[in-house]
């Protein structure tokens, strides 16, 4: 008998068996059928990303999670990976990021000069018994809330612009910052940010607040700075009182805007 079983010569007359080559060819074809049937399931598969955009492939669309179809969230500036809605570098307040960095920088130093003329960044509120066993600069923020916790029933105000603990917790919290941030320059500055946006300092820039009521504004926050009465808004409670003349204020604030 010629043909394939002839050069296989694998004959067995009473169970027939099939060549090792035909048996194969038969595997081969069920493993089309079968990655044929499956193949709508691998496209639908292609529709979005676990991964996500980077290296490991780009998110395309909806993914499934706990039979919920859900869309890829838009990407923000964050410095902290997993931190997409906040971060240290989460986005600042619009009006003081659009504002002209010469004047933010101008406005911080005059705030400074006000709350902590001569520490600066590593200032600590004199009247606080037990200071940190650091410089706030070399703190992290949870090292900042753990000394607040640790030392009741006495002034917290910290850091370059005095941030007692009510105003640090909302700040922080604004920010998106972790406890394991460091309580730098950079970082101080970033939550006064915060604080300059709620006084109105894009709108006083864009004109649409006057100089008075802006000065007024920082001072409600800032018990350094003199009110138009030209007094402290917050004169004698735990010993506040304003650090600057009005007239020097004025003076500052005129030149950043006019």
């Amino acid at each position: 008998m010629g043909g394939l079983f002839s050069l296989q010569g694998h004959f067995e007359t009473k169970k027939q068996r099939i060549p090792v080559m035909l048996r194969a060819m038969m595997m081969l074809r069920l493993i089309f059928v079968w990655v044929t049937a499956i193949s709508p399931l691998a496209c639908w598969g292609q529709s979005g990303s676990l991964v996500g955009d980077g290296v490991f492939g780009q998110a395309r669309g909806l993914f499934v999670r706990d039979g919920v179809s859900i869309a890829p969230k838009p990407a923000s500036s964050s410095l902290f990976s997993g931190h997409i809605d906040g971060g240290f570098f989460a986005p600042l307040p619009v009006v003081v990021r659009q504002a002209d960095s010469s004047a933010v920088q101008r406005l911080r130093s005059i705030i400074g000069q006000a709350e902590s003329p001569v520490a600066g960044y590593d200032a600590v509120q004199h009247r606080a018994v037990i200071k940190p066993r650091k410089r706030p600069t070399e703190m992290t923020i949870g090292e900042i809330f753990d000394w607040i916790s640790a030392t009741p029933g006495q002034s917290h105000a910290i850091g370059r612009y005095q941030f007692i603990p009510d105003t640090l917790t909302r700040v922080v919290a604004q920010v998106g910052a972790r406890r394991s941030d460091q309580f730098s320059p950079a970082m101080q500055d970033r939550l006064a940010d915060v604080l300059l946006d709620d006084a109105g300092f894009g709108a006083f820039l864009a004109g649409d607040l006057s100089q008075q009521r802006f000065m007024n504004n920082l001072a409600s926050i800032w018990a350094g700075l003199p009110t138009s009465t030209g007094r402290s808004k917050y004169h004698g409670i735990a010993g506040n009182r304003a650090t600057v003349t009005l007239a020097h204020f004025q003076s500052e604030i005129t030149k950043i805007a006019p």
